[in-house]
């Protein structure tokens, strides 16, 4: 993995995360800072970030706590539970993601986070 550690803080809310092997994972962090406005769905926080990739291993349901990319929108996705496009239990986001990363801990605690809050992506320092 390379250790790829990331901050994401969102309206009141901050949280660790880390990135995966894959290129758009490293994409991700190689634009990082990224500054954005919150857009909500369901239980997913999404904003549009300046990566521009086409989807890699996409999945169509993913865990809690994931990190997706959603190519068509260019949006990077934090999953904590169920969208409108959710079946039953599935986390289902609009369409296949690339799966980025995962928030370490508890990723409901991206429930306080409203749409237009301000979200900023940022590597994390190692002393965590």
């Amino acid at each position: 993995m390379g250790n790829k550690t990331i901050r994401i803080s969102a309206g009141g809310v901050s949280a660790l995360a880390d990135l995966n092997d894959t290129r758009t994972a490293q994409a991700i962090w190689d634009a990082l800072p990224i500054r954005a406005q919150a857009n909500t769905w369901g239980d997913e926080v999404y904003f549009e970030i300046p990566v521009r990739m086409g989807t890699e291993k996409g999945q169509a349901v993913v865990d809690k706590g994931d990190l997706g990319y959603w190519a068509p929108g260019r949006a990077f996705c934090i999953f904590f539970g169920l969208t409108p496009a959710s079946r039953g239990e599935e986390i289902r986001p609009a369409s296949p993601v690339t799966v980025v990363g995962r928030v370490r801990g508890d990723a409901t605690v991206f429930r306080q986070v409203r749409e237009g809050d301000e979200v900023v992506l940022e590597r994390a320092e190692q002393a965590d």
